[in-house]
């Protein structure tokens, strides 16, 4: 099996996971490709270059899995490596929550026996593609959690004016709009108060970023939908973020949103499922008295 091993910065406490990871991929007899970012991090930080058969190009379509070594962030990045190639992503944890990179340091060993044998579930999660006439946002257009239009540093707040389908919705008057997909429910768009969501839902929410007005609350739409917005800025322009990927944009563009034409494939264990995550991560249920 040929697995490519992408990574971020860490601290040192984190190293002897990683050291870990690759002796036990070594063992299993694998073929271990590597961002070359990663690479030079752990053998100009830490002195440890892993044993690896080379590095990662462009064209990654031989590779059968993509390892992600780090937290959410990682995981994203990643994602954006991959582009559309069909490559499945697995999230190892060196992190802190990990909805994405779910997988703790305890559990890489059984993981990666399963990952040999086949033992395993792949589920497809549904991107966001934004298009502007004017190409105005420079990066890849696409992202996995969330679009946000953020105000920049400044107190006064920004005007979105909404439509579903060409049909006016509203005009947000707030610091920010978030608009997410399923898998992006349980990132920024819940830090403002919006509904969590299957990863099996096919629908987007928007969620204003503290609105002026009490009333105005999130809302979940159809993923077939599309969402145009147009954004009024005391400062003539404002902030797009995709998946944390943020470019300045001027007044006056018009942001069009809607479904990417491809997935992100995850790997998942098959005994671990959303409802286990969400009750680990988010600790339902537990007694914070004990």
């Amino acid at each position: 099996m040929k697995i490519g091993v992408f990574g971020s910065e860490c601290k040192e406490d984190k190293l002897h996971v990683i050291k870990g990871l690759f002796e036990k991929l070594r063992g299993l007899d694998t073929e271990i490709y590597m961002q070359s970012s990663f690479y030079d991090f752990l053998k100009e930080t830490f002195n440890y270059s892993p044993q690896k058969s080379g590095i990662i190009k462009d064209d990654m379509s031989d590779l059968d899995v993509a390892l992600s070594v780090g937290g959410d962030g990682t995981f994203l990045r990643t994602a954006l490596h991959i582009d559309k190639q069909n490559i499945p992503v697995l999230g190892i944890n060196t992190g802190r929550l990990g909805f994405l990179a779910d997988i703790g340091s305890d559990q890489i060993d059984e993981t990666l026996e399963e990952l040999l044998r086949g033992d395993y579930k792949i589920e497809e999660r549904t991107l966001l593609r934004l298009y502007t006439e004017e190409h105005a946002f420079s990066g890849f257009n696409y992202a996995l959690n969330e679009i946000a239009i953020l105000k920049r540093d400044t107190s006064s707040m920004i005007t979105i004016h909404t439509f579903l389908n060409d049909d006016y919705l509203t005009s947000y008057r707030a610091d920010g709009l978030v608009v997410a997909t399923p898998t992006g429910s349980t990132a920024y768009s819940m830090s403002v108060n919006g509904p969590i969501l299957l990863p099996q839902n096919r629908n987007f929410i928007l969620s204003p970023v503290a609105p002026h007005s009490l009333n105005v609350r999130p809302i979940v739409i159809p993923d077939d939908y599309t969402i145009t917005l147009k954004v009024e800025s005391r400062t003539n322009s404002f902030l797009v973020s995709l998946d944390g990927r943020s470019e300045d944009l001027p007044e006056g563009i018009v942001l069009k949103i809607d479904k990417a034409d491809f997935k992100a494939l995850l790997i998942k264990r098959f005994n671990q499922t959303f409802y286990q995550t969400l009750r680990e991560k988010l600790m339902w249920g537990a007694d914070l008295r004990s």
